[in-house]
């Protein structure tokens, strides 16, 4: 059981028979009475977000997830396979099953796949990727001293700032937690 004054970014909880996510929280007290917390939680098993307000000190369970590290092959008619690389079985996962990690997933990629009741639910990123930017303007003679930023595309097609000092062609790491820019990677 999971205390509603655990919740934390991405805590799975089952509620009212169904696995989700928290994706945000708050704690709110007011002047009289008890505390209580407003979440938003994303359905694993629908992707569909909801708004729930629970008292502080509630308990809830905690959903039965299981974790398999397969690898990413390929997608075909909106249908994505992943490989377990120890028995070879291949399963297809659809968009709505990988919401934003589609932005960043990359053939070969080594990801978490979280089962639910042995049914395939969603998919975890490692923390961190590395990808290569295709489109991306030109840096100037200067602009390094502003501390600015522009947009660049990586090869998935995600669009994350950078700064002007990246160019077409350099690899980054990026967070999959935020789709943020960490650092470039050293060729």
């Amino acid at each position: 059981m999971i205390s509603t004054n655990d919740f934390r970014k991405g805590t799975k909880i089952e509620f009212k028979g169904e696995p989700y996510e928290v994706i945000d929280f708050q704690h709110v007290k007011m002047g009289r009475g008890g505390a209580f917390i407003r979440t938003k939680m994303k359905g694993l098993r629908t992707g569909k977000v909801i708004e729930e307000t629970f008292t502080a000190g509630d308990k809830l369970p905690k959903a039965p997830l299981e974790e398999k590290e397969m690898q990413y092959l390929y997608n075909q008619d909106k249908l994505y396979y992943f490989m377990d690389t120890g028995t070879f079985e291949q399963i297809p996962l659809n968009e709505e099953q990988l919401s934003d990690a589609i932005k960043l997933l990359k053939e070969n990629m080594k990801v978490n796949i979280l089962y639910y009741k042995n049914e395939p639910m969603s998919i975890e990123l490692p923390t961190f990727v590395e990808l290569q930017v295709t489109e991306t303007e030109p840096g100037f003679k200067g602009d390094t001293a502003s501390g600015g930023s522009k947009p660049a595309k990586v090869e998935t097609g995600a669009v994350v700032k950078v700064p002007f000092h990246i160019n077409e062609d350099d690899i980054i790491k990026i967070d999959t937690r935020t789709v943020e820019y960490i650092e470039r990677v050293k060729q």
